[in-house]
């Protein structure tokens, strides 16, 4: 069953106009994100707090990487590591080049080829749920393969609930394809991580898996 057809938020239409306007527009972006997803704050911090307890971090691979909010919190932690990011949006790389002028920013879609590794990290941050769950399970494979042996692969993003009535974030079920958390768990074990819930509110999660 579609998500859109159990779980499409109230607001879904106003939240798709204004997703189509703001989506890449890094000016009215991190407001949308601020207005729209609760507790927006605090995934990114249980996002980038998952990439810690990773040593050496040398290398950064970020999937969605925006305007560059989550980059600027996992590299807070990791201040040596060299950071790859990967966005469909010049527009908004062209913006989180000014906050992040060392980074590697290159356009490319989640279902490109990944930027050459190994990695010691892999992080992505509302993006994911954008692929329909065999894109998500593929994804899953190309980053278990761009991750060095004790590598992490941080994933914070919008997920499926159990409860129907956790559903707070506006999904309009095309664009937005969020997943159930057990079904994501199942996808990365079987590229071969070992996976695990390291933060959940809701209908959002952060999740980690290791080679």
């Amino acid at each position: 069953m579609r998500f859109k057809s159990r779980y499409a938020h109230p607001r879904a239409q106003v939240y798709n106009e204004r997703m189509t306007r703001f989506h890449f527009a890094p000016e009215g972006y991190l407001q949308l994100m601020a207005e729209e997803v609760p507790d927006y704050a605090r995934l990114q911090e249980a996002a980038a707090t998952a990439t810690t307890g990773v040593a050496p971090v040398r290398r950064v691979l970020e999937l969605g990487t925006g305007t560059g909010e989550t980059a600027r919190r996992v590299l807070a932690h990791h201040p040596e590591a060299a950071l790859v990011g990967i966005d469909v949006s010049e527009a908004m790389l062209a913006r989180a080049r000014s906050a992040l002028p060392q980074a590697d920013l290159r356009v490319a879609r989640l279902e490109d080829p990944l930027p050459a590794g190994p990695f010691d990290l892999v992080v992505s941050a509302l993006a994911v749920h954008h692929l329909a769950g065999p894109a998500k399970a593929k994804l899953f494979g190309r980053v278990a393969e761009a991750l060095r042996p004790g590598g992490r692969f941080a994933l914070a993003d919008v997920v499926v609930p159990e409860d129907p009535s956790d559903v707070v974030t506006p999904i309009d079920g095309v664009h937005d394809v969020p997943s159930r958390v057990d079904e994501q768990l199942a996808w990365l074990r079987a590229a071969g991580l070992e996976p695990a819930v390291a933060w959940a509110h809701r209908d959002l999660a952060v999740l980690v898996a290791d080679r």
